[in-house]
């Protein structure tokens, strides 16, 4: 019998229908020669410091540093307390009971770094020694399912892939655990104070852009702008900037309207505009964010569901490039959009058969484990409005990148006004191209300053040197150089692709991306991680450090922990490893002593720490029902005890519905049980009444 491991069991159904497999079982479904089984994610984990005697948070036992990591199933917190989890317990032996009547295994978990970890980590803790052989798709598509089972591969080509996976889990376990005991201990125990490997310079991002943000100081300045018409055409000029106004109104008076001014020069350029490359998951979260609001995890988990409804290929892919053997079926897909698409785009691509195709985006060299994002030839059928909005905006992407390129004529003309130089730009379009199917409006790019814009016209009559023109207008503005703007999640997943560096270019973007921070799988996890710990919130689309946040970054902004260039010299690192050009050993060796590097710098912080208080938003003190000793504090969204690092795990949302609770009300429901009447609490039921919270059994009811 062949067991196959799937990581979900949506997966291992849809594999064992297309293979034959019938038969439902607990746990796993046969027939056919095989054991379609699955696991639920991560069913075995890294065993927490306790595996290794270390019960409590202590300076003496900080670094943690394990000789040998070892495994252990699954794990809840409860009360304090490490439990195990009953649903992986019986799933892990369901998995068991098929290995050990097996005579082959197939890994089908996700063709990536997390898949083959989710994999090898069972296949380890359970002792396993039946050979492996893996499944590889990049979609699901029944065709891509059956080609895939006919081309197995060895399961020891992905060790690499592996061992980069096991080296990413363990250096987050050493950095996170440690830095975060540290931390937290040397604040002196007032609420868990959280790190992490990309947690920490991600946040670290956040805030420093912030605080630019805020204490910019705009610098004024000033221009000139004069007015002109010819042949029914009106146009602006503009002068540079000039910083004093004394000079910017003694240039002003040499000018007066009516008079003429002097075209000195006229350049025209054609240039031409490559259209953009495919989607990876990080570019496709950038412009899902700008055009939609969708936060990096809505649409990584949008696309998750597209794909297992085979409409699209594997989603978490770092590559914006396809090979050679992909392109020749890319035709095929074009008729597919012809025939189901939008009336827009199904139009383009019927213009697309038979046509020269741009191959920018076609590259086999700068393909990694998956190719970029597409469209499969699965009829998308019935979705819901956000599926509807991404799967277009990949099946769009397709036929901008193969559409050709988009000729403009960019004209710059200079003019003389009396002695100040005036400047006027105008675009013509020669060739839309790709640019047919573009929005009419760009979408925005939030790190780009657009001061400097004035002197774009629309349009520009036919201008030659020497000719005069008549000043029909004229203003002398005044200006303010403006901040970088605070991060949305669509800037911040572009500075973490390229460690922080600010490149627009999509080619050179794809050539940092190994040393990025995190990957495109992992970011939009590591965002949603910093809104769980309290230290980000949203407002709109901007990302706002909380309190908390700007706390924690003003006590490590300085220490290696927060520094993205040397997060990102690791990311690299295990990329060469998954290339067999850097081991396991080289890499833990360091990582093991920056770990206790970083412990080191951390706990000396204890010092400082006394200077910069972790202030809850609150002026008395309500005791932990929980553990009695501990004392609870307030911040933006939650209360929580302050005796985390002492075994209490307690923690309540300060919304309970429908109602915000402030300081008196929280003491209120936590030590005498109920709050006073109070307005806006919203029922089960969806009504809003009047009334009180109760809190019972560590439960929060309505009475």
């Amino acid at each position: 019998m062949k067991v196959v491991i799937a990581e979900k069991p949506s997966v291992a159904r849809d594999l064992a229908r297309v293979m034959g497999a019938k038969e439902t079982n607990d746990g796993y479904i046969s027939g056919n020669g095989y054991a379609f089984t699955y696991a639920f994610g991560h069913l075995v984990q890294l065993c927490t410091p306790q595996a290794y005697g270390f019960h409590n948070w202590s300076i003496a036992n900080l670094p943690i540093i394990p000789t040998e990591f070892k495994l252990e199933s699954k794990k809840l917190k409860r009360d304090g307390k490490q439990i195990d989890d009953a649903g992986a317990l019986k799933q892990l032996n369901t998995i068991k009971y098929l290995l050990d009547k097996a005579e082959e295994v197939i890994v089908a978990t996700d063709a990536g770094r997390e898949g083959e970890l989710i994999f090898r980590n069972i296949y380890y803790y359970l002792g396993a020694t039946v050979p492996f052989k893996r499944l590889w798709i990049s979609s699901q598509t029944d065709k891509a399912i059956k080609e895939g089972f006919a081309n197995l591969k060895e399961g020891t080509e992905y060790d690499s892939l592996y061992m980069s996976a096991r080296s990413r889990s363990e250096s987050d376990w050493l950095i996170g655990i440690n830095a975060t005991q540290a931390i937290t201990l040397a604040a002196g125990n007032r609420g868990l104070l959280s790190l992490g490997r990309v947690q920490t310079p991600t946040l670290a991002m956040i805030c420093s852009r912030y605080l630019e943000n805020k204490d910019f100081k705009p610098q004024t300045f000033y221009k000139i702008q004069a007015g002109f018409e010819k042949e029914n055409i009106k146009f602006k000029a503009t002068s540079e900037k000039i910083d004093k106004k004394e000079l910017a109104e003694e240039a002003i008076a040499k000018i007066t309207v009516g008079s003429e001014a002097l075209v000195t020069k006229v350049e025209a350029k054609e240039t031409k505009e490559q259209p953009p490359l495919l989607f990876d998951l990080t570019s496709l979260q950038q412009d899902a964010n700008k055009k939609y609001g969708y936060s990096a995890d809505q649409t990584l988990n949008i696309a998750q569901a597209l794909y297992e409804k085979k409409v699209i290929t594997y989603p978490r892919t770092g590559s914006r490039y396809i090979g050679e053997d992909v392109f020749e079926q890319i035709e095929e897909l074009f008729q597919h959009l012809a025939d189901t698409a939008e009336e827009g785009i199904a139009t383009i691509s019927r213009n697309l058969i038979g046509a020269k195709l741009n191959k920018r985006s076609v590259d086999e060299k700068k393909v990694t484990d998956h190719h970029a994002l597409l469209v499969t030839d699965e009829k998308p059928g019935a979705l819901v409005q956000e599926q509807r909005n991404i799967y277009n905006m990949i099946a769009k992407r397709m036929v901008e990148s193969f559409s050709d390129v988009c000729l403009k004529d960019i004209t710059t003309v200079v003019i003389n006004a009396a002695g100040v130089e005036l400047i006027a730009k105008g675009t013509v379009i020669k060739q839309y191209g790709w640019r047919l199917s573009a929005d009419q409006v760009e979408l925005p790019d939030e790190d780009k300053n657009t001061e400097d814009q004035d002197n774009e016209n629309a349009q520009l009559p036919k201008l030659i040197a020497n000719e005069l023109l008549e000043i029909l207008s004229l203003e002398l503005s005044e200006r303010f150089t403006k901040a970088k703007p605070i991060h949305t999640e669509a800037s911040l997943l572009k500075a973490m692709e390229t460690s922080g560096k600010e490149i627009d270019d999509d080619e050179m973007r794809q050539a940092m991306k190994d040393c990025g921070l995190g990957t495109p799988a992992t970011r939009a996890a590591t965002i949603e991680t910093l809104f769980q710990r309290d230290y980000i919130k949203r407002d709109k689309k901007k990302l706002i450090p909380t309190d908390k946040g700007l706390t924690v970054y003003n006590l490590v902004k300085d220490r290696s922990i927060a520094k993205v260039t040397l997060t990102g010299k690791w990311e690299q690192k295990l990329e060469e490893m998954r290339a067999n050009k850097v081991s396991y050993e080289v890499f833990m060796k360091h990582i093991k002593d920056y770990t206790e590097r970083i412990t080191k710098e951390l706990l000396q912080l204890r010092i400082s720490i006394a200077h910069e208080e972790i202030k809850p938003l609150q002026k008395g003190k309500i005791k932990c029902p929980k553990c009695a000793a501990g004392q609870i504090q307030l911040f933006d969204k939650v209360a929580q005890c302050d005796h985390y690092a002492r075994g209490c795990d307690f923690k309540i949302w300060r919304t309970l519905n429908g109602v915000l609770l402030e300081e008196k009300e929280m003491k209120n429901l936590l030590e005498k049980g109920r709050t006073s009447t109070l307005k806006g609490i919203k029922t089960k039921e969806g009504n809003t009444i009047e009334g009180t919270l109760i809190f019972e059994n560590f439960k929060v009811g309505v009475q």
